[in-house]
């Protein structure tokens, strides 16, 4: 069994006023009978990543911290998105704890659930994934578009944990090894398996949202959608050369098939026909240049190398000021 057991708990916030007070309260009770079982050392942290909030949740992080040192802030200087504050946190936190695990602070994810986590880290493992029983509580089209994406990302070769999203914990030297992913798209539930380490699973059942509403649109979903995608598999663009390939042979066989009608005297196919194979082909293409151009693009961003977050100033004991 490990000896080396302090937790941190990093928690990206947008907008969260709502719910920071109760949020916190439950994780700190949750901190303090884990280290009174110890489990966990006393000098553990709950470390709240402000990504550019517009309403009062800095105010909340920074009076919080003040109250009570087992707080702590990081303010991002604006809002890079939830992966990029997920990383922040655990890039300024990687040096000081034995442990992470990362939690939104709406806490739909099962606060009980670090215990299980905790127990899988002192066992041996690096990476333990909280993984949902179900999806009941999603609506129709959410749990059909959700799990049909898992589904997807694994059929193209990608190593991603079924109903994972991005409640884990991961041990220091697995934050060693994810602070070496340079990525400017960020898709960490994608770049944790990577690493490689012993993992494990912890199932839990997701629960709802006490106050605020989701931050998570359905623009935003889809697009931490493609960056999976994107990010982890080339298929798509050889999708595109097969479809390319398909799309010649039919062409050929057409010009075939024209070539003798014409010979035996029979009239050329109608002019809708040809309209519509024009469009299709045309259609086809374009789709393959955009598929192609998503690729070119974001080759484009990495090779820039600008910083992905910045941070803009801490509260309580975390001194890390860096930019990534």
């Amino acid at each position: 069994m490990r000896l080396n057991n302090t937790l941190f708990l990093v928690v990206p916030c947008y907008n969260e006023e709502a719910v920071l007070d109760e949020t916190s309260k439950k994780l700190l009770e949750k901190m303090k009978a884990l280290a009174d079982k110890g489990k966990i050392s006393q000098e553990g942290k709950i470390v709240f990543v402000d990504d550019g909030s517009r309403d009062g949740t800095w105010e909340i992080i920074d009076r919080l911290s003040k109250q009570n040192s087992i707080f702590s802030g990081v303010k991002l200087s604006r809002n890079c998105g939830h992966q990029h504050a997920l990383m922040a946190g655990l890039m300024a936190v990687r040096h000081e704890a034995d442990m992470v695990i990362s939690i939104d602070a709406d806490l739909q994810d099962d606060v009980d659930a670090i215990d299980l986590m905790v127990d899988d880290y002192l066992s041996g493992s690096d990476i333990v994934y909280g993984v949902r029983r179900a999806r009941q509580k999603d609506g129709f089209f959410k749990r059909i578009t959700a799990e049909g994406y898992y589904k997807l990302l694994r059929s193209y070769g990608c190593d991603v944990v079924f109903n994972h999203a991005d409640f884990r914990l991961i041990s220091s030297r697995g934050l060693v090894a994810l602070s070496e992913f340079s990525e400017q798209r960020l898709f960490i539930r994608g770049l944790v398996p990577l690493i490689g380490y012993k993992s494990s699973i912890v199932h839990y059942d997701r629960g709802l949202r006490e106050a605020g509403e989701s931050k998570y649109s359905l623009k935003r979903m889809l697009s931490l959608a493609v960056d999976g995608l994107c990010a982890l598999s080339l298929r798509p663009l050889r999708i595109v050369t097969a479809a390319g390939a398909v799309m010649l042979f039919l062409a050929l066989a057409f010009l075939a098939y024209m070539i003798v009608t014409a010979v035996m005297g029979e009239s050329m196919l109608d002019w809708k026909i040809i309209v519509f194979s024009v469009w299709a082909v045309g259609g086809i293409m374009t789709l393959s240049m955009g598929i192609v151009g998503e690729y070119v693009g974001r080759t484009f961003i990495e090779a820039k190398g600008r910083p992905r977050y910045r941070i803009e100033k801490t509260s309580g004991c975390i001194g890390v000021m860096e930019s990534e």
